[in-house]
């Protein structure tokens, strides 16, 4: 089957994902960047700001799930969060040693060191995203290859921006009594006291060696995401709040209260490959509908597996 591409006004490719059960993605080229999932009844599941300028290299997108590589943050030399979510990848004809996707749910993209990146970061190398839909859920297996002749070394995150009814009534369940780096405290390392993170203010944490299953419970839309990863230790947790909402150029002042990123990320400890080696991560996203509020849904159960 042909994948469904189109390309947008200012002439921007976009891979458009369905699946039988209703629910779609659309993944841009630029970035390698998912813009939009929505569920079976045509829900968006994922945040994009009010206020995104139009999507031109060399702008980074505000909102759905953006690739930061080889870079997460300022924590280097490179622009912040790294340069893959601002250049234009390719579709992946050979994603060995996955098997290769033949149907309308699926698509492969690759990204390869040029010149001009080689210029910044000086390192060759290959990265690789493979992006799944199916029914109430949403998968990213990512990879990187060395294809230098010298050991690199990386940090990664998947930025996930996920929409919210309202943050005050969202919580965070499978982080509780873990360290945390909190970079609004010059990356000081704290241990969560809360039994579930609820918001009240700007947050912008490093959650270390994290479980392979977090939820994030948003009372309002009696709906529970729940965040697998794997070859990913880390988790981000974001939130600008108010004051920060107004100072970024590319967020509306209200946005913030629609939206929560928690990432599946490698960052305290980067990942190093020797020449040719592959690293590989995975993601899978999905929602549970939950009465959390009336007791009918116990987060632990979707957090440990009883629902």
């Amino acid at each position: 089957m042909a994948l469904n591409m189109v390309h947008d006004a200012d002439g921007l490719p976009r891979i458009i994902l369905t699946d039988p059960t209703g629910s779609s993605a659309e993944v841009l080229l630029y970035g390698g960047q998912v813009v939009s999932w929505k569920n079976e009844r045509r829900e968006e599941l994922l945040f994009m700001s009010s206020k995104q300028a139009i999507w031109k290299p060399p702008k980074a997108i505000r909102g759905g799930i953006p690739v930061c590589f080889p870079q997460f943050g300022n924590l280097g030399s490179l622009e912040r969060h790294g340069f893959a979510r601002n250049k234009l990848w390719s579709l992946d004809n050979d994603p060995s040693p996955l098997p290769p996707t033949n149907n309308q749910s699926s698509v492969d993209l690759i990204l390869k060191s040029t010149e001009e990146d080689l210029k910044t970061w000086p390192r060759s190398f290959e990265l690789r995203l493979r992006i799944t839909l199916s029914a109430s859920k949403l998968t990213l297996i990512s990879r990187v290859r060395n294809t230098d002749n010298r050991p690199f070394s990386f940090t990664f995150a998947l930025r996930n921006y996920l929409s919210v009814s309202d943050i005050s009534e969202v919580r965070v369940e499978g982080l509780e009594t873990l360290d945390y780096l909190d970079n609004l405290m010059h990356r000081e390392r704290f241990t969560e006291q809360a039994d579930a993170i609820t918001f009240d203010g700007e947050v912008d944490r490093v959650y270390l060696s994290t479980p392979s299953k977090i939820a994030i419970i948003d009372h309002e839309k009696k709906r529970t995401f729940v965040l697998r990863k794997d070859g990913m230790p880390d988790a981000v947790m974001w939130n600008p709040w108010d004051r920060k909402a107004k100072a970024l150029p590319d967020m509306g002042d209200e946005d913030y209260k629609s939206m929560l990123c928690v990432d599946s990320a490698s960052i305290e400890t980067p990942i190093v490959l020797k020449p040719f080696e592959e690293w590989k991560g995975y993601q899978e996203l999905s929602t549970v509908s939950s009465s959390y509020c009336s007791g009918q849904l116990d987060p632990r159960k979707v957090l440990y597996g009883f629902h």
